[in-house]
């Protein structure tokens, strides 16, 4: 199986790194190196089908976004770190965590101005939705439409596969999503931020589970795991999801 090299760069943008006193430069050469780390990787697994991710995660919170950007603003505000990006080796950018279609449409189009390959994850709450209250399928469609269909797919990640199967339904539009990256737990975001402890739920049910979905979805072709996930959790995915296809 191949694999997808994520870059640790998801809130390497301009209002996270001032938290932490990073300038500008600092920032872009931060995101810099995140990749060149990634492609050493690559290197020194010569023998795996790799492939290098340049992750871009929201200007706000990952789950309860505020201050809601246009279009417009959203691509103005990502050009800065999707232009770093694009000077790298990655072979695409990966727009993460997005809850609400303006962000992600300002995403893609700011990889279109600077020609790099561009996929959208949303992240949905306990219902299927995203954290504004739109559908999964709304919001892919009203990426497309904007964009003229310019994201190579579009994922789901940070969330328990119990809270999108139910939405994953088999219509032209699922065939826009690629990916299901998902949490090891079932708690709600809410849940999650309030824990004082990491919840690991159960590595071999999310495995059976992401593979179901890889059976009945053939065309989801891109398995992982966000919050609480580790080891255990991919090599169940990995194992799981060969015996779906085999």
């Amino acid at each position: 199986m191949g694999a997808i090299l994520d870059s640790a760069t998801w809130v390497a943008n301009r209002d996270r790194g001032a938290l932490i006193s990073q300038s500008s430069q600092s920032l872009e050469r931060l995101n810099i190196e995140a990749i060149d780390i990634i492609a050493q990787m690559r290197k020194q697994y010569a023998d795996v089908s790799i492939i290098l991710c340049a992750q871009v995660g929201p200007r706000g919170d990952g789950y309860a976004p505020k201050d809601l950007m246009t279009a417009q603003e959203a691509e103005s505000y990502h050009n800065e770190q999707i232009e770093t990006l694009s000077r790298t080796d990655a072979d695409f950018i990966c727009g993460s965590t997005i809850c609400y279609p303006e962000e992600a449409i300002g995403i893609v189009r700011s990889a279109g101005r600077y020609g790099k390959a561009i996929a959208i994850s949303f992240t949905v709450e306990t219902d299927g939705c995203l954290p504004t209250g739109i559908s999964l399928k709304d919001a892919i469609l009203a990426v497309d439409e904007a964009t003229d269909a310019a994201a190579i797919y579009f994922m789901v990640n940070c969330a328990h596969p119990d809270h999108f199967s139910r939405v994953l339904v088999d219509e032209p539009w699922l065939q826009r999503v690629k990916g299901l990256v998902a949490n090891a737990s079932r708690c709600s975001h809410a849940e999650l931020d309030a824990a004082e402890t990491l919840d690991d739920g159960d590595p071999v049910e999310l495995g059976v589970q992401l593979a179901d979905l890889r059976r009945k979805f053939p065309h989801i072709s891109i398995l992982g795991g966000c919050c609480g996930t580790d080891m255990r959790h991919m090599k169940n995915i990995a194992e799981q999801a060969q015996r779906a296809v085999s």
